[in-house]
């Protein structure tokens, strides 16, 4: 089914051991995270999940669209086995920065996954081009805005301290971090103080499952890459690859939604 082209990004096992060892995050932050669009928007289409790591926004699109093909350069095989049941499925092993299919796809999405790539900017440019006219591009990335905490104090001590410790220890990190979080989101977070930083970040934490937010705790101390896109470079994204009815969002302060439909 895929032409795959040689890859830009090296492969990093980093991630084939999260999605081996996390299940995923609760289902309806895709449904937030796709916004304005809905699952309805995917029923009876050709989509493509780029950036698809164990499979589990693959399971979601595939009870609406008529095929749902992912690709993912480091747990493609996780996201085989997760969706071997469903016959309107097929995973591919592919650098989304650089793959190619024989045809384009009615929807492109990119959720969680850009910012992790080498160079953003040629990331979305392909996937821009395997969007087919008239079809649409959806991606979710972390923004720039809002993040100074993740982008200074925890990019840097992942850097220095965490990066090259074994994933179990990792794992044990996250677990303590996570637990330590709970205590401010449950009492000052819990008071109308809306300048606090991560205040809207952490409206949505006391709607998650311990295991999610445990899994957001290490996805950000695990991931190798992480890019932090600000309004501008997005807004760019869509411009510059020939998009009408583009609609960016933010969503908690932390990240952007985007959509556009190729012209």
């Amino acid at each position: 089914m895929s032409d795959l082209q040689p890859t830009l990004q090296r492969k990093q096992n980093d991630w084939e051991w999260e999605w081996n060892n996390y299940d995923g995050e609760d289902e309806w932050l895709f449904h937030d995270w796709i916004l304005p669009n809905t699952l309805e928007d995917f029923r009876g289409k050709r989509v493509l999940d780029a950036g698809c790591g164990g499979g589990q926004h693959l399971s979601i699109l595939a009870r609406v669209a008529r095929e749902a093909v992912g690709v993912d350069l480091n747990a493609s095989e996780i996201a085989v086995k997760r969706n071997a049941n469903a016959a309107n499925v097929s995973v591919v092993e592919g650098d989304i920065a650089t793959v190619s299919f024989p045809e384009p796809f009615d929807v492109v999405t990119c959720i969680g996954v850009i910012h992790h790539t080498d160079d953003p900017d040629k990331t979305f440019t392909n996937l821009a081009r395997l969007t087919k006219p008239g079809g649409k591009t959806i991606v979710w990335t972390y923004s720039h805005e809002g993040n100074f905490l993740n982008r200074t104090l925890v990019e840097g001590s992942k850097k220095i301290l965490i990066s090259h410790l074994p994933k179990p220890v990792m794992r044990a990190i996250s677990i303590v971090l996570t637990a330590l979080i709970y205590l401010p989101v449950y009492t000052i977070y819990l008071l109308p103080l809306r300048f606090l930083p991560y205040y809207e970040y952490f409206e949505n934490w006391r709607k998650l499952t311990w295991s999610t937010n445990e899994l957001n705790v290490f996805d950000k101390l695990n991931a190798p890459t992480t890019h932090f896109t600000t309004k501008a470079r997005i807004t760019n994204w869509y411009a510059n690859n020939g998009y009408h009815d583009v609609v960016i969002t933010p969503y908690r302060g932390v990240s952007w939604r985007g959509t556009g439909v190729k012209t």
